[in-house]
Formats: C-alpha cells, sequence, structure tokens
C-alpha cells in the first residue's frame, strides 16, 4: 500500500528538511543522539550493531534501535564460512507489524538480540567469519537497503561448545526458533526437574522397545532362558532376564556417555563384518546346542572351580547373560532415536556425563520392559519336562539360525541372505511335517504346526524363486518375475550416494545454484532403523512425490572410516540414520533434522512444513 499526501503536507516535509543543518548547527540534536523525530538518521545510527564473542563458542548479536525505528526480523541472515558451523540460533521476541512495504511481518523496536552457538568444522578450536545482514526502517516512510556486517569469531569443536541460553532475559523462551525433536529432549535435560526428565526418558524408552532395534533382543533372552531346560523356574528366568535387562542398560549408558563427552560411536565400530561374522558364528553355535548335537558348558576345571566358590552355577550362569547383554547392546541393536541423540546432545554441550548418563540407563530401562515380560513369562511357560521340551528347544535354534542370517544381511548381498532364509525355512517346514500326511487322530496343536510348516515352506520356495528371478526384496519377492528386477529399481528414490564432505559439498554447490531444496540422509548398512526407512518409508509413493523437488543426497557411513566422521562432526550426528534439509537458498534448516525412523504420513507433513 502507498501512502499518499496532501501538497501542503509536502511543502511543510520540505521546509523542516531545510530546516535541519541549521537546527543541528546550533546544537539542538546533541542532548539526544537517536532524535528520530525529525528525519532519517544515518543507518549506522539507525541499527546500532554489537556483536559480542563469549566463551564457549557463543556469540551474542545485538541491535540498539531508537524510537520510530524498526528491525525486520524475517530479513534478518547469518551465514558463516567454511571453517565455522551455526550449531544453534536463538532470536528474541519480535512484535508484529503491518507494514507498507511487505504487510504482516515480525520487527523488532528499541533493541534485539540473536544468541549462536558456533562450531568448528574440524577437531580443534577454529578462526572464522560470521557474515550478519539485516534491514530496517524508519517510520517516517524510509526504509535502507540490507547492511551486512562481517564478524570475526572463534569456534570450538562440537563436544567442547556450551549450551545456548535458552533462559536469557532478553531471549525468552517462548520466542526461540523452533527445535528440532533431538534438542527438545536436549532442552528438557537443561530446563526440567530431575524426576520428570528421568521419567519423560523412561517413557520414551518404552515407546522404543516396540521398534526393530529392540526386537532381535526377545529371542535372544528368550533362547538363554529355554537353553536352561527343566532347571529353569519363573524366579530363575525373571533374574536372568532382570541381569541381561541391566547388562544392556550399563552399556547403553556407558557408550553414550563416550559418544557425548568424546563423539565415537562404539557400536558402530563394532559393526566391522569380522565382528559381525563371529557373532553370527556364536548363535550358530547356540542353534546347534539347542538342536541337541553338543550341551554347550564350560570346560570340567572351570566348573569345578565355579563350584567351589558357589554351591550352584548360577554365578556362572549370570556372567555369560551378562555377556551376551552386553554383545546384543553393541553388536544387535546399534539404533540412533531422538530421545538417545537428544542426552548425547546434552552430554556434548555441557559435559555433564551424570545427568546425561541418568537420562541413558532411564532410557534404556523403558526399552528393557518387554524383556523383563519376555523373559519372566517364558519361564513360567516353558514345559518342565518330556517331548514339549526338546521342540520349545528347537524353535529358538530355528530363531537364532535366523538371527545369524539377519546379522550377516548387513555385511553380505541381499540375494545371498536371501537364499540363506529361503534353505532356513524350507528345512524348517520339512522337520515341522509340512509334507508329511496327518493322521486322522491329529491333535489341534499338530494340525496348527502342520499349517505353520506349510506357510513356512510356501515362503521358503517364494524366496528361492526370487533370488533366481533377480529379486532383492524379502517383503516382494517376486516383484522382479514379469520384469527381470527392474520395477523393484523404478520404485527406489534417486540418491546421489557420497562418502566425503567433498563430494557432498560439491552436489550441495549444484542444488544452491539451481535452486533446489536438500535432503541429505545419514546411512549405514550396519544401521537397523537405516533399512526400516528405506523398506518402508522411502518406498512409499506419497513420499516419492513428497520429494520430487528435492536433491537426495545419501551420506553412506558404513565404513565409520576418518571420512565418516568428517561428516558426523559437519552437522554434530552421533550415528545414523539422521535427516537434514537445506532450503531452495541453500540454508540449512538446523530445526528440521530429524533422528531415527518416521512413517510416511509423518514424514510428507514434515517436508510440507519445509516447503511451506
Amino acid at each position: 500500500m502507498v501512502k499518499k499526501y496532501s501538497f501542503s503536507t509536502l511543502l511543510s516535509l520540505l521546509a523542516v528538511w531545510l530546516m535541519l543543518p541549521g537546527m543541528a548547527h546550533a546544537g539542538l540534536f546533541d542532548s539526544n543522539p537517536f532524535a528520530t523525530k525529525q528525519g532519517p538518521v544515518d543507518v549506522e545510527q539507525a541499527f546500532v550493531f554489537q556483536p559480542s564473542q563469549q566463551p564457549g563458542g557463543q556469540l551474542a548479536l545485538h541491535w540498539e534501535i531508537p524510537d520510530d525505528y524498526y528491525l525486520y526480523r524475517d530479513r534478518m541472515t547469518i551465514e558463516t564460512d567454511g571453517a565455522v558451523n551455526i550449531q544453534s540460533e536463538l532470536k528474541s521476541a519480535a512484535i508484529e507489524k503491518d507494514d507498507p512495504l511487505f504487510g504482516q511481518v515480525f520487527v523488532y523496536k528499541h533493541q534485539a538480540d540473536v544468541n549462536l552457538v558456533l562450531t568448528s568444522a574440524a577437531d580443534v578450536p577454529a578462526d572464522g567469519v560470521v557474515s550478519v545482514t539485516y534491514q530496517g526502517c524508519w517510520e517516517g516512510g524510509v526504509c535502507y537497503p540490507p547492511v551486512t556486517k562481517t564478524v570475526p569469531v572463534n569456534a570450538v569443536p562440537v563436544v567442547a561448545a556450551a549450551a545456548p541460553v535458552a533462559e536469557s532475559a532478553q531471549l525468552p523462551a517462548a520466542t526461540a526458533v523452533p527445535q528440532s525433536e533431538q534438542d527438545r529432549f536436549a532442552s528438557m535435560l537443561r530446563d526440567r526437574s530431575l524426576f520428570l526428565t528421568l521419567g519423560a526418558f523412561f517413557l520414551a524408552g518404552l515407546a522404543l522397545s516396540f521398534t526393530p532395534c529392540v526386537f532381535p533382543m526377545i529371542p535372544i533372552l528368550s533362547s538363554i532362558i529355554a537353553g536352561q531346560g527343566a532347571a529353569m523356574t519363573t524366579g530363575r528366568a525373571l533374574r536372568y532376564s532382570v541381569v541381561y535387562v541391566l547388562s544392556v542398560a550399563v552399556t547403553y549408558t556407558a557408550i553414550g556417555i563416550i559418544a557425548g563427552l568424546f563423539g565415537a560411536n562404539l557400536q558402530a565400530a563394532f559393526q566391522a563384518p569380522w565382528v559381525i561374522s563371529l557373532f553370527s558364528a556364536i548363535f550358530v553355535l547356540l542353534a546347534l546346542s539347542m538342536f541337541g548335537f553338543y550341551d554347550l558348558q564350560l570346560p570340567g576345571s572351570w566348573q569345578t572351580r565355579l563350584s567351589q566358590l558357589s554351591n550352584s552355577q548360577q554365578g556362572g550362569s549370570l556372567l555369560g547373560v551378562a555377556i551376551m547383554g552386553l554383545l546384543s547392546a553393541l553388536i544387535v541393536g546399534p539404533c540412533m532415536a531422538a530421545p538417545l541423540a537428544g542426552a548425547l546432545i546434552y552430554i556434548g554441550q555441557t559435559g555433564d556425563p551424570v545427568l546425561g548418563g541418568l537420562a541413558l540407563f532411564s532410557l534404556s530401562m523403558g526399552m528393557g520392559v518387554p524383556l523383563l515380560v519376555v523373559g519372566a513369562s517364558a519361564g513360567r511357560l516353558l514345559p518342565k519336562a518330556g517331548s514339549w521340551m526338546d521342540g520349545v528347544k528347537a524353535f529358538f535354534g530355528v530363531m537364532m539360525l535366523a538371527m545369524a542370517i539377519w546379522m550377516m544381511d548387513r555385511i553380505l548381498p541381499t540375494q545371498a541372505t536371501m537364499l540363506l532364509a529361503a534353505v532356513l525355512l524350507i528345512v524348517t517346514a520339512v522337520y515341522m511335517g509340512a509334507l508329511e500326511r496327518l493322521p486322522e487322530s491329529a491333535t489341534g496343536w499338530r494340525k496348527l504346526l502342520k499349517g505353520s510348516g506349510v506357510l513356512s515352506l510356501v515362503y521358503g520356495v517364494v524366496l528361492a524363486i526370487g533370488v533366481f528371478a533377480g529379486s532383492q526384496s524379502f517383503l516382494h519377492p517376486l516383484q522382479g518375475l514379469a520384469t527381470g528386477g527392474s520395477a523393484v529399481q523404478e520404485k527406489k528414490l534417486p540418491f546421489n550416494v557420497v562418502t566425503t564432505v567433498a563430494q557432498m559439498d560439491l552436489l550441495l554447490a549444484q542444488a544452491q545454484k539451481a535452486g533446489q531444496p536438500v535432503m541429505l540422509d545419514f546411512y549405514a548398512d550396519w544401521c537397523i532403523s537405516c533399512v526400516e526407512l528405506e523398506e518402508f518409508t522411502f518406498k512409499d509413493a506419497s513420499v516419492m512425490q513428497s520429494l520430487t523437488d528435492f536433491m537426495l543426497i545419501k551420506l553412506d557411513v558404513t565404513a565409520n572410516d576418518d571420512e565418516a566422521k568428517q561428516l558426523y562432526r559437519r552437522f554434530g550426528v552421533i550415528g545414523p540414520p539422521a535427516l537434514i534439509f537445506y532450503n531452495r537458498e541453500g540454508t540449512e534448516l538446523k530445526n528440521m533434522m530429524l533422528i531415527g525412523n518416521i512413517s510416511p504420513q509423518d514424514f510428507n507433513l514434515h517436508v510440507a512444513r519445509i516447503e511451506g
């Protein structure tokens, strides 16, 4: 909307303008350097910019704004050079204004504040430059062109960065930049009471217990309990379950504290092919023991010494359970989720491993609740004698073999693990009597067993056919029959796979030049949630449609080498999966980062907020 003035008003303004030099010479403005009633001052006086570097990588930006002037909130941009990154950004409260140029906008009057937490792109403190661009107006109808200021800064590594000051009087929390989910969990640790915080992390862990990260631990624990045979009681099964869950929780807590303090992901280190192969071999040995090929026990001399220390072998058995829990936490379920990432962010920013460790322990115990229930139930339901016991142990033996194949899928081609799974299903179906005729006197349980065997046989045969047809999908093994496998490829998102920072920066520059938004996907073959994202979210038709305009970059950190660690440090990520978004101007949207798995529906809503 353009204001209209009468001819007499214009003459009055002209007269005042001609009088300004004489008034200034007479000293009428000396008592107030911001005497703005009489006309627009220089931009340096209208918006007095005062940057201040603070310890811990914090940079405070402050503007003094005289009466009758205002600064646009949304026309303020802050950029860095390649040496430093902005880890968090917090702006002070703005007020809404009906602006004649831009309509309804948010502006700052009297003063404006922005607090930044800066981190170095490397592992050591680094010097860099922050460029701040801002624009404002005079209420009298004059708007200034954008002004850019450069501020030399010193940034610290991610693990040494200070926590953003969310509770500052000048920066009310209600007006802070929207936070990502993991940042909200980190803020919870800073701002809430200990009891409420630990309760929230326990509930978050309970929710995570139903994800593929925890589910593989159920057959492991059940197999340990079933392997004890007739000696297992409900009380002993509960003790085994408690020891197993505590071992997992302590391990998660320890590796979480290490990751938060030093940025080292021990779980990723345990995904080396030789480690996975060794652990898979252990599963195979446990399975053969379940099938009765041999009794898995300690050498006689060891048993004698243990008996001397205790009247029973309960101590030795519990030690084995604890070791299995430790290995399970490190190898079976290396998953990253928003609550876990939030605790790691808090530990890294504050250097406080006590509260962060308590949160991780509470999270792990929430994840272990189903394991306690299943373990205690197994002790109650397992038969105490007879042929039923052999059948139950054989069932868990099959589960152990399935676990071994599932783990080897991280390092073997998909078609190889599909073929192994097909063989396991077909052989199991034969032992279940799928190819035998049922007698007329067969019980209902016997019929149920045969029916399950038939289903196992059918799926095993389908998997085998799919392998020879070129399929690479356990869910759709026959999808490639008609087109020789090309149909499967057409349904995948067109990711550009990179493994280094240089490759990524080249693609980011191309996207910025083309005005494309970007999604970065931290991925690893050993990451369970990454595979879940690939199979259930990224293959969804609506998700593919949502990402049509995006440049998609997959950051493959499977190797966990130096290049992968540089990618982690660049974005302050501890481990995959993590999704990072850039807008069309090439600006990273830190508050839109996603950690962990997400459903197609929620993902589409998230992308809509980015594009909106």
